[in-house]
Order: structure tokens, then sequence, then C-alpha cells
């Protein structure tokens, strides 16, 4: 049993622009006595799922503004918070934060729900793990969004080691503080929101333990299945995509994701944000909406 912590409810209540209904599963294979919270909205039966996996240190609420684009549009969202995230059930212990168990935990969720027809809606760590996950169950995946976000193939820039440099200095990091700092435009409520999950120092294991775990040399846990999952999508990937990238991120900015774009079979050109940072999401609804004009056409 993995010895874990619940952030208490009341943390989340009256969050500005999240009023989504809480879904939770507790029997994901291999997770036993751990519960993880996601978002579904939309129609059961739609013909498309949107499958939104948010990044570090972020949780669900990343995707507030662009759940409504996608569920006018028809479309069934899900939404999951990582363990150590959101209203997810947060490991106390550093070391059961894994490349591996994250990746197994969304490849289990998506069986458990059944998603198909699924559109991957992928930023920051949404994206080093999503990105890896269609190649196993390609049958599954239709259409790619993503946004400032990479492959652990085992290369990392300057930028990053100084985030994670900064990370490992702070483990008790104001994570609304940090948001703020990064995103400028954010209210103060809205900042408070990314801290809501992470009432103490006790709570934010996750939060310390992503930066060490993206892949920064060949042999690391998960660069040698980006690796293999960069060459699934250049040579295997059958389906739609389409990329927005914040022009202003250091560290997976345009020198990350260019370059990603020209592996991607298909990619279309993408779509420049020039003012916007790590966390295009907070400019979602713009984004989401130039992505079903893309998926359309």
């Amino acid at each position: 049993m993995i010895k874990s912590l619940r952030t208490p409810d009341e943390r989340f209540h009256n969050l500005p622009g999240y009023p989504f209904a809480a879904n939770y599963l507790s029997d994901l294979h291999g997770y036993d006595g751990l519960r993880l919270h996601y978002l579904d909205e939309g129609p059961k039966n739609s013909e498309h799922t949107f499958l939104c996996l948010h990044g570090e240190p972020t949780w669900s609420y990343l995707y507030r503004k662009m759940i409504p684009v996608f569920v006018h549009s028809g479309g069934r969202v899900v939404a999951p918070d990582f363990f150590g995230f959101g209203k997810s059930d947060k490991p106390m212990d550093d070391q059961v934060y894994t490349f591996n168990f994250h990746r197994s935990s969304l490849i289990e969720f998506i069986k458990k729900l059944d998603l198909r027809n699924i559109t991957l809606v992928c930023q920051d760590w949404g994206g080093l793990l999503g990105l890896t996950i269609p190649m196993e169950m390609p049958e599954r995946f239709a259409r790619l969004l993503a946004m400032n976000t990479g492959f652990g193939t085992g290369k990392v820039n300057e930028a990053f080691l100084k985030w994670r440099a900064f990370n490992q200095a702070h483990p008790d990091l104001n994570v609304g503080d940090l948001m703020q700092k990064w995103t400028p435009h954010l209210s103060p409520a809205e900042a408070a929101a990314y801290s809501a999950p992470f009432p103490s120092k006790d709570f934010k294991a996750g939060v310390r333990t992503f930066p060490n775990l993206v892949p920064d040399h060949a042999e690391a846990p998960g660069a040698a299945i980006s690796r293999q999952a960069l060459q699934w999508w250049k040579k295997q990937w059958q389906g739609k995509s389409f990329m927005a990238i914040g022009m202003k991120d250091p560290i997976l900015g345009p020198e990350v994701m260019q370059p990603m774009r020209q592996c991607i079979q298909g990619c279309p050109p993408a779509l420049e944000l020039e003012n916007v940072g790590h966390f295009v999401q907070e400019h979602g609804e713009d984004v989401a909406r130039k992505a079903l004009e893309i998926f359309r056409s």
C-alpha cells in the first residue's frame, strides 16, 4: 500500500472558472489504494474525446478555458490529475514518483474508461508522458494538439537545468506565486487555485520530483521509450495534428517545438503566440478554436 495524502475538499471550493464536477477512480490496476481525480465533461457518446494532460506544477484547472470550447463543439473532454497533483491522491514518498509510475497510470486510466477516438491535448509533462502512449494503443488515438512540450529523449537545455536547480532549492515551492510570475495576467484568486492542491510541504512530493524525472541522458528512465515514440510519430502516425507555441517560453519554446513539429508526420505550421510563455492553456480559448478549425479542414 502506497502511503498518500488527500487534499481536503474545502480547498477546492469556489475556484474561479472551474465549475466542473469531480470524478474519481479508486481501482486503477496496479494503483490499489490511490484515488485519481478526473474531469469528464460533454456527452459520453461523442464522436471525439479530448484527453487533456497537464504538466508541472499544475492540474486540470489549467484546462478550464479550453474545456468549454471543446464541449461546445460536441466533444467529450476528459482531464485527469496526475497522482501527486490536483484532487488526486499524493504519495508521500518521493521515491514513488517515476516516469513509468505516471506513464502506466495514464495507460490504465485510458483502458479503464475505454477512451476511443482520442484527441491527445498535451503540454509540458502531459506531452513527455502522453506522447509515448499512442504507439501502445494506436487504435484509440485520432488527433494531436501539442503545446510547449517535447520528447524526453535524454537531451535537455540550459534553461531547463536552471529551472530544475531552482525547484530543488525550493522544496516547499509556492506554486501560486510561481504561476503568477510566469503568467502575469492571472488574478490573485486564479493563482491561489493553482496552490489549492498543496496545503503544506508534505503534499508537494510531485512538485519536488517531476523536474528530476525529465530524462537528461540517454540511459535515463523514460529516454529509450521516448526515442521509440519519436520515431513512431515520425513514421507511423496517421492522424491529424495541431501545434501551438508560447514563444516566450525559454525551456519548451520554439527552439524545442519547431524541431519537434518536423518529427510529427503531417503536422501543419504551428500557431505562434508571440507574447505567451510556458502555460499556453491560459490563452486556451483561441488555441482550442484554431485547433478545431484545422481539424475540420
